[in-house]
């Protein structure tokens, strides 16, 4: 793993996902109170090792990725930056277990996705979709200085289109 990869911010560690990753992957994308509303939805074991594998595939073909997030050492979410698949642009994502939402551990990291992207990955546009009536993550991207940029259907839910340009 390139160690220019690893992000460190006040209370977070992020690094790069891999194969010692896998469980709590599994464990987090299965959990339909955190990933049903990522696009994708609900992941089993199997289509979680699958994206794993595409992950690190992405780490090393355009050095930008999907960060697993840990806080004092204990794993409570993800984010990171992968091409979306419906050509909007690369997108950030993020999602975190429950117990870690509300402090500003989602923001904190995906700040720390979206400086990497532009200062680092070279990107000059990044986008990122949330449902309209997902206010925390509305929050978050508003709170980064994402804007809206318009919006889309999809799976018959209104979705917002945020935009960082640089």
């Amino acid at each position: 793993m390139n160690p220019a990869w690893i992000l460190r911010t006040a209370r977070l560690v992020l690094t790069p996902v891999g194969g010692a990753d896998l469980p709590d992957l599994q464990a987090i994308k299965a959990d339909p109170a955190v990933f049903a509303v990522m696009l994708g939805g609900v992941r089993d074991p199997m289509q979680t090792a699958e994206d794993l594998a595409h992950n690190v595939i992405a780490w090393g073909r355009h050095g930008f990725g999907i960060w697993a997030i840990r806080e004092a050492g204990r794993f409570v979410g993800i984010t990171g930056l992968e091409h979306r698949v419906d050509g909007r642009g690369v997108a950030l994502r993020f999602a975190l277990w429950p117990e870690a939402q509300g402090r500003g551990l989602a923001r904190e990291a995906a700040f720390a996705a979206l400086r990497f992207g532009h200062d680092r990955a070279g990107l000059p546009r990044i986008v990122a979709a949330a449902r309209e009536t997902n206010f925390g993550s509305r929050m978050v991207l508003g709170g980064i200085g994402m804007w809206e940029a318009g919006s889309f259907e999809q799976r018959g839910y209104t979705m917002i289109l945020y935009e960082s340009v640089v």
